[in-house]
């Protein structure tokens, strides 16, 4: 039997699968996701108890079309009665499909599902924010994390999203290739969000959420497999490709975080690596430059790097600049400040820093306290790295970040003026 734990991995991974079954039956992408959840918590309720089912995909689609029958039913019966027909009755033709009439198939319709949240009647950040609520199965409270925006803004986005799709009237089917290249952009960004959520989790006991990385890597491939010459997507994979390599070197047993410089590179994924290097070399010399193919070759420098020290620190300088003037972003800043500080010194680094304080976006973000912090301590002062290590730790919500930041800052307590 399995435990709890996975017990809830298993649901939220076959929650997307199920919620795009329903959809491409149904076509009522709100409602269906309302089946989804009860038949989610049916499988909570029901699964401990009984034990898994032989076919558990099934099993959610069979409970959410149930609901999701009686649903429509109901709705098209109160309807009927208001306008008072003349026969009475409610018609056979009103009737939704009966759940068990015509089997709905088991299908991965994922990466369909993934692109009618991406509508383009959506605005971009509506688009990012419903894939990663509806495909990558994260809370509305992660989502509004990574947008670092208040929770209550993000439901009220996600709602809207919802109200957008239904009233728009698309249909569940892959869009044709000239309206797919134009949401290409903001289906990329949501795998990427959904990606980086699963290696270095928002929030909780974890530092990692390996089934969200699982997931993110799985449409990036099924994306490749789609556009197999587009550059961004190719990128995109290497660079999870490349990042999730370190995974298993980047806690101790305890679930402690090790810090990228004190890994024990030994433990990456070399096949991984490989891959990953394959795609954004070639990706990098036949197709057009774009942001995840320059974040790809930074992590691929890394990745090529046998010890720490030998980290070629010019080069990812030279990525970041041009990253910054092709996709400027205060994520891309902050990273290149600590590049800039392995080659010419921690105060030219802190310098990068310093427009960043009157950026809403990360003003208060802990990765910015995190990393001031680093290259104060990098330079010598160890009281202004404490304090930054200290307010780091108060901001973040990962319990493993929080443990980490504030050894970093007992550490220095400790240590001897």
């Amino acid at each position: 039997m399995n435990s709890p734990v996975e017990l809830e991995d298993l649901v939220r991974q076959l929650a997307p699968r199920v919620l795009a079954a329903l959809t491409r039956r149904y076509g009522n992408f709100e409602a269906a996701e309302d089946a989804v959840q009860e038949a989610l918590l049916a499988a909570a309720t029901q699964w401990p108890d009984r034990g898994t089912p032989d076919n558990p995909t099934g099993w959610l689609i069979t409970v959410a079309s149930r609901r999701m029958t009686d649903q429509l039913r109901s709705e098209l019966a109160s309807r009927h009665r208001e306008q008072k027909a003349a026969s009475g009755s409610l018609p056979e033709e009103l009737l939704a499909p009966a759940a068990d009439s015509e089997p709905l198939a088991d299908e991965d319709d994922t990466l369909t599902l993934l692109m009618l949240c991406c509508h383009p009647s959506l605005t971009p950040p509506a688009q990012i924010a419903l894939t990663l609520r509806a495909v990558g199965g994260l809370t509305t409270a992660e989502i509004a994390r990574a947008f670092l925006v208040p929770e209550a803004t993000m439901a009220q986005r996600i709602s809207r999203a919802k109200g957008r799709i239904k009233a728009s009237g698309a249909q569940f089917h892959l869009p044709p290739e000239g309206e797919r290249a134009g949401r290409l952009s903001s289906v990329l960004h949501a795998l990427y969000l959904i990606f980086n959520e699963g290696y270095t989790a928002s929030s909780g006991p974890h530092l990692q959420r390996g089934e969200l990385t699982w997931e993110a890597i799985r449409l990036a491939r099924t994306l490749r497999r789609l556009l197999p010459e587009d550059g961004e997507v190719a990128g995109l994979l290497a660079l999870m490709l490349l990042t999730d390599a370190r995974r298993l070197a980047r806690t101790r047993p305890d679930g402690s975080l090790i810090p990228h410089a004190e890994q024990d590179r030994g433990q990456w994924n070399r096949e991984s690596i490989t891959e990953g290097i394959a795609l954004i070399t070639d990706a990098l010399a036949h197709t057009p430059l774009g942001p995840y193919q320059l974040q790809a070759a930074i992590a691929a420098v890394h990745a090529e790097a046998e010890r720490a020290e030998d980290t070629d620190w010019a080069q990812i300088v030279g990525l970041y600049q041009l990253l910054e003037r092709l996709a400027p972003n205060p994520m891309v800043t902050l990273n290149h400040a600590v590049a800039v500080a392995m080659v010419d010194g921690p105060r030219a680094g802190l310098a990068l820093l310093e427009p960043l304080d009157s950026d809403d976006r990360l003003a208060r973000h802990h990765r910015l306290h995190a990393v001031r912090a680093h290259l104060l301590e990098m330079a010598g002062d160890h009281q202004g790295a404490r304090s930054g290590y200290q307010a780091a730790a108060r901001l973040t919500t990962s319990l493993p970040e929080q443990r980490y930041l504030r050894g970093r800052a007992a550490r220095l307590t400790a240590e001897p003026r």
